[in-house]
């Protein structure tokens, strides 16, 4: 039985164990030598592990008595994470390499990071997806005070902490209340007391207090007030890492929760998601607007994005689950783009974020301005660039769910949101002659702005096979 149970986390163990035993090699030989041999490596073993659970047999497979859950979903998301992760490591390589962070712990952090982000995703239990929400979390408050002498990443690193610490308690308290009025942490058995719709005053207060933890490690408003600080604070290739891997762990295991747990009740947790939706997707749009910094600007743009996908989730439908995996595949995607060009904006080898110095920007490197419009406009939803194909996909979820309300909401915000990033385009192409940022060319991070440009072109043929894997995947969680 235990061999059985082994055989299914494989991939997990595989990570956790080589993140151990790198770990125990770099203490005990050079230590912060090994950084930049340990990027590339845990990297790779990323990519081979990603392309391993995609080809795993299909079905699902249930370990530790329901604890642990392998099934479609959890493997699309996998993939995703683990893709995206290792994007971002190699990425970072020479931008933390140069300024003195590429300390060891920095890609076992990440790859320790990624094992809870893979127990979030298949946890079938509130134990589980404890265990898995914690152990992302606790790497992550270190990697984002990694800048020991930035009073600002230090900042951004306590901020994250008392506030994770905060929605960790509220999310504690609604398990608590759940397994209180249910008997049962595993979310089949849950699912057993909320037949025919019928959930009790108790087991609803505890669902309200878990979407409410939950809504924090998305970010969503009312709960977002750390993400503009951290994001701000954090050294930029973890900026990076924060709004990809972890955000399609997030709206993964809330996917989860809400389907696995409470798919019977889908009522009373609808208008909820719904309304935090609305609220996440306007004030990601309207605070934006007046951001110089161009990591400000991304974090409300992640709180907007995850008021769109979040919309998808309070469909409550199949399709809504696949239009929410789509959404977020594209996302994570445009964002490791973006942050590639952001990695390169330096202005005498320290690194730039104000937007006002990609004035003319167009003229001095067409190449790279072209890429970043493309890149813009699909975060803006401009078709025919995929993000807008992502963007209607959550619309007509919500819309066929009965949300038309949802719906229309999100095109307006849609339309106010562009604003802020047709801004930076005209800078690039139209704005005055200033100061001139480094020419900086590193062969990575313009292999995956050309790559994700690419992608969001190309990508409106087929999506690369996204949409059929979403569609199978959004199948074995809703049926």
């Amino acid at each position: 039985m235990i061999q059985a149970d082994l055989s299914i986390i494989l991939p997990e163990i595989v990570l956790a164990v080589y993140a151990m035993l790198a770990l125990l090699a770099a203490v005990y030989t050079s230590k912060d030598k090994l950084g930049p041999l340990l990027v590339w490596s845990t990297g790779g073993l990323m990519v081979v592990l990603a392309a391993w659970i995609a080809t795993k047999a299909s079905g699902t497979h249930v370990a530790f008595g329901g604890m642990f859950v392998d099934d479609g979903f959890a493997r699309f998301a996998k993939v995703a994470i683990l893709l995206s992760a290792a994007a971002v490591l190699v990425m970072s390589q020479d931008y933390m390499s140069r300024r003195g962070l590429l300390r060891f712990e920095y890609p076992l952090l990440v790859a320790l990071a990624a094992v809870g982000m893979m127990m979030m995703v298949s946890a079938g239990d509130l134990m589980a997806l404890y265990m898995g929400l914690e152990l992302q979390s606790l790497a992550l408050y270190v990697v984002a005070a990694l800048r020991r002498d930035s009073v600002k990443s230090t900042e951004a690193g306590l901020k994250y902490f008392v506030l994770g610490a905060l929605s960790s308690g509220l999310l504690l308290y609604g398990a608590s209340l759940v397994y209180g009025f249910s008997g049962t942490t595993l979310f089949s058995g849950i699912i057993e007391t909320a037949k025919h719709g019928e959930v009790t005053i108790g087991l609803l207060f505890g669902l309200i207090f878990l979407i409410s933890g939950l809504a924090f490690k998305v970010s969503a408003v009312p709960f977002h007030m750390w993400t503009p600080d951290v994001y701000e604070g954090s050294p930029t290739p973890v900026t990076a890492f924060f709004a990809t891997a972890p955000k399609m762990a997030a709206m993964g295991l809330f996917a989860r929760v809400m389907h696995d747990a409470f798919g019977l009740a889908v009522q009373d947790w609808s208008q909820v998601i719904a309304l935090l939706a609305l609220l996440s997707m306007f004030l990601g749009a309207v605070a934006a607007i007046g951001q110089r910094d161009i990591k400000r600007l991304m974090a409300f743009s992640s709180i907007a994005h995850m008021g769109y996908a979040m919309m998808g989730l309070a469909a409550g439908t199949q399709f809504g689950v696949q239009a929410l995996l789509v959404y977020m595949a594209i996302y994570v995607t445009m964002n490791v783009g973006t942050f590639a060009f952001i990695l390169m904006m330096e202005k005498d080898g320290k690194p730039v974020t104000d937007i006002t110095m990609l004035n003319g920007y167009a003229r001095r490197e067409p190449a790279k301005a072209l890429a970043m419009l493309v890149l813009l406009f699909s975060l803006a939803g401009v078709p025919p660039m995929l993000g807008f194909f992502g963007k209607l996909y959550v619309l007509r979820a919500a819309y066929d769910a009965g949300l038309a309300w949802l719906a229309i909401a999100g095109v307006i915000a849609s339309v106010i949101g562009a604003f802020y990033y047709l801004r930076i385009v005209y800078y690039m192409y139209f704005g005055d002659e200033g100061e001139e940022l480094d020419s900086n060319n590193q062969p990575i991070l313009w292999g995956f702005l050309m790559a994700s440009a690419a992608v969001m072109l190309l990508g409106i043929i087929n999506m690369f096979g996204v949409e059929g894997a979403a569609a199978a995947a959004a199948a074995t969680l809703v049926n």
